[in-house]
């Protein structure tokens, strides 16, 4: 009997990584899934990836790290800076993730409205969002370098509001009295994050009139624009949107794993790709799970294959694209003649 139970609480206690591994899968995928969003909300509307998405994932991080009051590095031109009062962390991520919006609107405003005026062939304004994005990435390092930067110690706990949980600790126990699964509180605060904005997204999209209308002007802008319904305007706040939704993403990632430099959002912009194609181009059900499918795979990549990580979103993509060439939640649109 006591080797049985032996037995039993070995399995309950090898369940522990298991378990590990899906949180953290769970965890990076909802911020891929987050991040992928940006993409759809725009390619459901134009029709084109905006390919500045990245850059702008990277501004939402970077716009927190100096609404939380932390300091500068010691290259670039704003060396050493920092704003006299810092926010708390979740105030100034919600605040970064606005000014990241706005820049999403600059971005649409200076890149794609000219053309798009101007009738255009999609290509050039997908080589012009290139084009605004390195000038962002440039602009960053310009300002305050290359450096790794990390968010305050103290970001961790500015989520426990009203100090109702006590001081939240690195990582908690999701398992039993006999079981220890460790899971750091970060990645579980990441999950819940995304996990609300996606929901909340969802409700907006598919339950209110602003939400209606831009379905709509995703099936046809120019009935649309003829039925009333100021188009310019829903693009605009589209950028906004796909700009808010990346800038919380890079912000959820820098407190993960720190801001690793201007173009830390370029594998990341990679990776949306990815998702977006994996889950359907311009379907927001496909972009979620097209993210959580990747993030789970990365999460169980072996120790010795970690180096391969990044291979795995990508040969997903191609398996999932032989097999449904739509992707997973795509659909076939008529041709209209």
């Amino acid at each position: 009997m006591y080797e049985r139970d032996g037995r039993k609480r070995d399995t309950r206690m090898n369940l522990g990584p298991l378990f590990q591994q899906v949180v953290n899968g769970l965890s990076i995928g909802s911020v891929y899934a987050l991040f992928a969003l940006g993409y759809t909300l725009v390619f459901s509307i134009l029709r084109i990836i905006n390919l500045s998405h990245g850059a702008i994932f990277t501004l939402g991080a970077y716009f927190t790290y100096t609404l939380t009051g932390e300091a500068f590095g010691f290259n670039g031109l704003l060396a050493r800076a920092a704003l006299p009062l810092g926010l708390p962390f979740p105030v100034a991520m919600l605040l970064g993730a606005l000014f990241a919006g706005l820049i999403g609107v600059g971005v649409e405003r200076l890149a794609f409205k000219p053309l798009r005026d101007k009738g255009a062939d999609p290509l050039l304004m997908l080589v012009s969002s290139l084009g605004m994005a390195v000038l962002i990435v440039n602009l960053i390092q310009f300002l305050v370098g290359a450096e790794i930067y990390s968010y305050p110690g103290n970001a961790l706990n500015s989520f426990n509001l009203f100090g109702l949980l006590g001081n939240l600790p690195p990582a908690i126990n999701l398992g039993g009295e006999d079981t220890v699964i460790p899971v750091r509180t970060i990645q579980v605060i990441i999950f819940i994050v995304s996990l609300v904005l996606l929901v909340a997204l969802t409700w907006f999209i598919n339950r209110t009139k602003i939400g209606k209308a831009l379905r709509a002007i995703s099936e046809d802008p120019v009935t649309s624009s003829l039925l009333g319904i100021n188009t310019d305007l829903f693009i605009m706040l589209t950028f906004f949107l796909s700009g808010f939704l990346g800038g919380i993403a890079g912000t959820l990632v820098g407190l993960s794993v720190s801001i690793s430099g201007p173009y830390f959002g370029i594998a990341f912009g990679l990776k949306g790709l990815a998702v977006i194609v994996l889950g359907g181009l311009g379907s927001i059900p496909g972009a979620v799970i097209g993210g959580l499918i990747i993030g789970l795979a990365e999460a169980f990549v072996p120790s010795n294959l970690v180096a391969y990580k990044e291979v795995i979103a990508f040969a997903a993509l191609f398996i999932i694209l032989l097999i449904r060439p739509r992707g997973l939640m795509g659909s076939t649109s008529a041709q209209k003649v």
